[in-house]
């Protein structure tokens, strides 16, 4: 497989922005803070960029690479992905190719020599090679127009996606002080935004923050009963035969999640760390270039996944962080359709991920702060407030405007005064270490709550016990909820390796005589089904095709599904599905007409244009 893709034309390396935009990319004007991103990197200045996935990153360093003098390098911790990064831009005409360990020796001295010799507009580095001395002196032989730091928040050394060789990234401002760099990112919180400024040396950069609202997605958040069950009712009812990712805590239920749902009818397939590497390579390939596949996946899977048809993200267990949430939910409708952020959550959940905090690796400084990370992403999930308000908000977007479009909005959920039962529940909890010296987890205390007489129950007298049938008007489930809720308030902690329920140093406050504090809980969600959704601004979650132009994208993917299969290629690389739409309701008859539409740039309209008029032309069969 070829590391260098030859252009369709020669890129003119002096083009201004916005034309080159035009020509090479298809569209006619930025998005956002693109243009005053790109302005600022082509000037030479340093920049720091957030921008939520979808909201054209790869521009910001893509068109600065072509408009200025020499190779734009891009650092990229995925490997698995840049032949399909290089096969994308070969696509659009410009001249890319990538240097990585999965190459043979002649595959990389043909990419370096076409470095060396100006035919490169752009060149993919795994960081790791960045410490190689003699990829370092490779650079040094040639012009480099721009150095570009994809995926910049796995410099932070205690977050979600840490890698450590991006540690020794600073080496590029100190080799070459006046290129200019440009470090990117979907997810970063201030306090993150920092962190990657100083170990990058990018202090004296300029930072952009770009709107984090993702207005397509939906997101929602359900009790966890049987989460397997309920993932494949919302796939049959929501996303019958369509794209998405499902992630799992452990390789165990990544491996029985796709077992399951393959037996119930939707072709899945597992990825984690455990599977042969061949497996992986064929699986995430198999799930970028086929249409309505479900990859069922650990963490492991999903950076820089460019797939723009993931039409849903589902979370079967607890995210250890808002940040990772965010980013992984972002994989979803990167084309800007409406698509759908789901989770199941539990207490178990809770317990679960207080366990890993507790015997995770790092200092007394690093669990307090994986426990923030927790403790933000509880409140996300008990919320009664709009979640895309709180989500922005983490991010330090203030927003107070309801969306719209999350199951808080749409089905706005009712809150109870728990002061009671948390006392109740919290009196427990005392009464079973001071009076017994015992601990125990939720399922023995809702017992003992709900009076109930089982054989434990009796084994260890806790039907003695003054609180034993105080919370008998309340269901099993409800008290789960009341634990979960109370874990979320740090009313309450878990401990051991058997989540054993014990007092915080703010339980006290509801467990005092006199003026308790007041504990107001989230009530259970009907099961009345979700309203349907009102975006906040109609305009800004793009509306689906007239039903009479739905035969004609259906014939059009079936086209681009042939071409694709016919180059080797993901279907997404020769357009996405949106150019597709556009393409499907204008209807164009000429190639002049064709290069109007978004997404169809010059070297595009050379290589696909003629198939695409031919597509639209051919007889219905």
């Amino acid at each position: 497989m070829p590391a260098v893709a030859s252009p369709e034309t020669a890129t003119d390396q002096t083009t201004e922005p916005l034309r080159v935009l035009r020509r090479v990319f298809g569209y006619d004007s930025f998005r956002g803070t693109q243009q005053e991103i790109i302005d600022h990197v082509v000037a030479g200045g340093d920049a720091l960029v957030l921008m939520p996935t979808g909201g054209g990153k790869s521009l910001c360093y893509q068109v600065p690479a072509l408009v200025r003098p020499g190779v734009g390098i891009v650092v990229s911790p995925l490997i698995a992905l840049m032949q399909d990064q290089v096969d994308a831009l070969g696509a659009l005409g410009v001249r890319a190719g990538f240097l990585n360990s999965t190459q043979s020796y002649p595959q990389r001295r043909d990419t370096e020599d076409a470095y060396l010799n100006g035919e490169l507009d752009l060149l993919y580095l795994a960081p790791e090679r960045l410490r190689l001395d003699s990829t370092l002196e490779l650079l040094a032989r040639g012009e480099v127009a721009v150095f570009a730091i994809d995926e910049a928040h796995c410099v932070a050394q205690w977050g979600h996606d840490f890698r450590p060789d991006y540690l020794a990234l600073s080496v590029l401002h100190e080799r070459w002080p006046d290129v200019p760099r440009i470090a990117l990112t979907a997810t970063a919180t201030p306090a993150t935004r920092q962190e990657i400024a100083t170990r990058l040396q990018l202090t004296e950069a300029r930072h952009f923050v770009s709107d984090f609202d993702r207005p397509n997605i939906q997101y929602r958040i359900a009790p966890k009963s049987d989460a397997r069950r309920q993932l494949l009712q919302l796939l049959q009812t929501e996303h019958l035969g369509e794209s998405g990712i499902v992630y799992r805590l452990s390789r165990a239920e990544v491996e029985r999640t796709a077992e399951f749902l393959t037996a119930n009818g939707v072709t899945a397939l597992p990825y984690h760390a455990g599977l042969d590497k061949a497996v992986r390579a064929k699986h995430q390939s198999r799930f970028l270039r086929e249409d309505g596949l479900v990859m069922v996946a650990t963490i492991a899977f999903g950076m820089g996944i460019d797939k723009p048809d993931v039409r849903f993200v589902a979370h079967l267990d607890l995210p250890k962080s808002i940040e990772g949430y965010y980013q992984e939910t972002g994989r979803a409708g990167r084309d800007g359709l409406p698509s759908t952020a789901w989770m199941a959550y539990g207490l178990q959940d809770v317990v679960q991920q207080r366990k890993l905090i507790d015997n995770s690796e790092g200092d007394e400084a690093h669990r307090r702060t994986q426990s923030r990370h927790l403790d933000s992403m509880l409140a996300l999930c008990e919320t009664v407030k709009c979640r895309r308000s709180q989500l922005l908000d983490y991010f330090g977007q203030p927003d107070s405007s309801p969306c719209g479009n999350c199951d808080t909005c749409l089905n706005p959920p009712e809150s109870w005064d728990g002061t009671v039962a948390a006392q109740k529940l919290l009196s427990t909890v005392v009464r079973l270490q001071r009076e017994r010296n015992q601990k125990f987890g939720a399922g023995q205390i809702i017992d003992i709550l709900r009076g109930k007489k089982t054989s434990k129950v009796e084994q260890f007298r806790h039907d003695e016990l003054s609180v034993f049938g105080v919370g008998a008007d309340i269901s099993d489930n409800e008290w789960r909820g009341v634990i979960r809720q109370l874990l979320a308030q740090s009313l309450l902690a878990v401990e051991g390796d058997y989540g054993t329920l014990v007092l915080t140093d703010t339980s006290s406050e509801v467990l005092r005589r006199e003026e308790p504090r007041q504990v107001w809980l989230r009530t259970e969600p009907s099961k009345k089904p979700a309203a349907k959704a009102k975006a906040r601004d109609s305009k800004r979650v793009p509306q689906d095709m007239p039903p009479e132009v739905e035969p004609v994208f259906q014939k059009l993917r079936a086209w681009r599904m042939e071409v694709a299969r016919e180059e080797g290629k993901a279907p997404f690389i020769i357009f996405h599905d949106s150019t597709l739409r556009q393409i499907a309701t204008v209807a164009p008859s000429t190639l002049d007409e064709l290069a109007t539409i978004s997404g169809v740039g010059e070297g595009k309209l050379n290589r696909y244009g003629q198939g695409v008029l031919d597509a639209l032309a051919a007889p219905e069969e």
